[in-house]
């Protein structure tokens, strides 16, 4: 299994992609400061210091840091927390 990372227009967010569905059907889900979700992975990405707020669709989920945090220190969080649900 790998994550694969690739950025978006927005330059505090990043997209990661499974090779496994995360969420099944055509529903998203968002996930801001304060929220819960019924998926723990969405709970569980909010806990990590520098993540804003997180969007998950089917295979992928978009993770917004704050503006005062690097990628490079929150991507590997990230990709670890994923591969941690077993994507």
């Amino acid at each position: 299994m790998a994550i694969r990372m690739e950025g978006t227009p927005n330059p505090n967010a990043m997209k990661f992609t499974s090779d496994k569905v995360i969420f099944e059907g055509t529903k998203s889900y968002s996930l801001m400061p304060g929220d819960t979700s019924e998926y723990d992975i969405l709970n569980d990405l909010m806990t990590i210091e520098g993540v804003d707020n997180v969007f998950g669709y089917q295979n992928f989920i978009t993770v917004n840091k704050h503006f005062d945090v690097e990628w490079e220190q929150l991507s590997p969080r990230v990709i670890e927390m994923i591969e941690k649900h077993g994507y």
